[in-house]
């Protein structure tokens, strides 16, 4: 005698819902969409030449506020009405523009020697195993001597003319251009070298299209650097003896206590080693435009 059992009741359930959750799952409510707004456009509410230039100014005031209550003494440090006082009448009588021209031409003949040493010098050392154990040992050895330190042999050797000014200027021009070239050149990725070698590229060619172009980077970075370093050494160089030019009114001014004159002095050697930073990082920007970098935010 059979017995038929009837099917047990199971009632289709999917696989990937669970059964204690509803059937019916409410729909989320659409976002809200919001206007995206960049970081750098929400900092951004004053110009930045105006945030650029609140630090100066803020120092101009407190060293106004310091003269006229008489905390800071003319002996000591004149006024920013004295200054530019003193300015007017240097430009007036045109003192001050006949030491920049003499001062400017001494910087401009001494970056121009000391580049063509410096830049020649890494050329040889960095594209040549050869050149590096001819030339980076002596380099180094020099760079090591404090600059400033060899004007009395400059004296001995070359006089007190122009020529110890311009030498020493191009010593110190030489060595920084020397170090970013050499370091820029030896930078250079080898895989892009590799690269070039296998599409028939030769050694000059190689050297035009890949390697210098990869070493321009550290080149204005070095340009940058000798600037700076020309109008420090041109500051030293105009000690030596000199008849005309920023330093000679500075040593006249050092003599009778003329602060003011020292200052103007002081602001002019500023104003041109800032105008010859811009002019560099403008030609960076021009030579470098291939390489995207972070420009801050």
């Amino acid at each position: 005698m059979s017995i038929s059992k009837a099917p047990p009741d199971i009632s289709p359930v999917s696989a990937d819902v669970p059964p204690d959750l509803p059937s019916v799952v409410p729909s989320a409510a659409a976002p809200e969409l919001r206007p995206v707004v960049p970081v750098s456009a929400r900092r951004r509410s004053l110009p930045r030449w105006l945030r650029r230039t609140t630090g100066p100014m803020l120092l101009l005031a407190a060293w106004h506020l310091l003269s006229a209550t008489g905390v800071l003494r003319p002996e000591v440090l004149a006024s920013p009405g004295t200054i530019a006082g003193t300015a007017a009448e240097l430009v007036t009588s045109g003192q001050l523009g006949s030491a920049m021209v003499v001062s400017l031409q001494r910087v401009v003949v001494g970056l121009l020697l000391g580049g063509a040493a410096g830049i020649t010098l890494a050329l040889l050392s960095g594209l040549s195993r050869l050149g590096e154990d001819l030339v980076d040992a002596s380099v180094q050895m020099l760079r090591a001597v404090p600059f400033v330190g060899l004007i009395p042999l400059f004296i001995i050797w070359l006089g007190i003319g122009e020529a110890p000014k311009v030498t020493l200027i191009a010593l110190g021009v030489a060595f920084h251009l020397y170090l970013n070239v050499y370091a820029g050149i030896r930078g250079v990725d080898e895989q892009l070298i590799e690269a070039g070698t296998s599409l028939g590229l030769s050694r000059p060619a190689l050297v035009r299209h890949v390697v210098l172009p990869g070493a321009l980077p550290g080149a204005m970075t070095g340009l940058r650097y000798s600037l700076a370093t020309a109008w420090l050494a041109l500051v030293f160089g105009e000690q030596i003896n000199a008849s005309d030019g920023i330093g000679f009114l500075m040593t006249q001014a050092r003599d009778f206590l003329r602060t003011d004159v020292i200052v103007v002095c002081l602001v002019v050697y500023a104003f041109l080693g800032l105008t010859a930073d811009i002019v560099v990082r403008a030609l960076e920007r021009l030579l470098l435009q291939w390489r995207p970098t972070f420009t801050g935010q």
